[in-house]
């Protein structure tokens, strides 16, 4: 398996050297692909290829087809490249990307037209590096409410996501579903994680731990990570991140299938910064024995 190279650039290098208070807090991360993947515009989730070739994002800046797209960028001279929109973009939002680990599907939300709600879940096949048509999530999942965020488990069996129309705790909550033939079972809901503000973007790390956000006030939203041991489930409190607080905005967390110990996300720090919400990689967080959500 090709392992991609890593994500500094000379210019998170240098915003590292200009700000010595955070440096520190800083040296875990590096800004995902400067000016190509992260740019001025607002960029709030994204997802490596299994094969480390390729990063799709969401992102509204121009160029697209309207509201938030999906882009693609291919890694060419160990940096990404060549960032276009993806054909299967419409009008409407495509958000929250994330490949299945085998590399066979992107899943992704969309509130475009033919769903039975709002926000819905869908997916579309990957084969050599091409993105097909989309076609929604097939069996139990989408409702007349709003689904968002899929996340496949590491194993494929699972696809964890969030929804206000299974029911829950409040606001949006966090479901799994099982996989079964080639549809997804009536979800049940990850209850103990579940509160009356917005949770989303729950992803099983093939570290053991989950990792989702929680809805602040006023817009804000927080990373918190969650362990499993004989009690079930159980939330572990805020990930440990410099801009991951309760005045900032921080989402979208994606494990990056090619490097395992690795976590995307979605957030702004002080520095490196490109613009509005960049995308950020960090070391993944791990389970301690006993604890594992696997």
């Amino acid at each position: 398996m090709t392992r991609r190279a890593p994500a500094f650039g000379l210019l998170s290098l240098l915003a590292l050297a200009l700000v010595p208070a955070v440096a520190q807090a800083l040296a875990e991360f590096g800004i995902e692909g400067m000016g190509v993947v992260s740019t001025r515009a607002h960029e709030t989730g994204a997802t490596v290829s299994p094969d480390g070739q390729r990063i799709v994002f969401a992102s509204d800046r121009d160029g697209g087809s309207g509201g938030s797209d999906l882009w693609q960028a291919v890694l060419r001279d160990g940096r990404w490249q060549d960032a276009a929109p993806l054909a299967l973009n419409t009008g409407d939002n495509e958000v929250e990307p994330a490949f299945s680990a085998d590399g066979a599907w992107l899943h992704f939300a969309s509130d475009r037209s033919g769903g039975p709600g709002g926000f819905d879940l869908y997916r579309a096949p990957v084969q050599g590096g091409a993105v097909g048509a989309a076609e929604a999530v097939p069996g139990a999942v989408n409702t007349a409410g709003h689904e968002r965020a899929p996340m496949p488990s590491p194993d494929g069996s699972r696809l964890l996501f969030a929804s206000d129309g299974h029911g829950g705790a409040g606001g949006l909550d966090l479901f799994a579903s099982k996989r079964s033939d080639d549809a997804w079972s009536m979800p049940a809901a990850l209850s103990a994680l579940n509160t009356p503000a917005d949770e989303a973007s729950a992803a099983l790390l093939p570290t053991g731990v989950v990792v989702f956000e929680r809805a602040g006030v006023g817009g804000t939203a927080r990373l918190h990570r969650a362990t499993c041991g004989e009690g079930g489930w159980t939330d572990a409190g805020a990930l440990a991140l410099s801009f991951n607080t309760e005045a900032g905005t921080t989402r979208r967390p994606v494990p990056d299938w090619n490097a395992p110990e690795e976590l995307l996300v979605a957030g702004s720090a002080r520095a490196p910064r490109a613009g509005g919400l960049d995308l950020y990689r960090m070391r993944a967080p791990r389970a301690a024995p006993g604890e594992s959500c696997e």
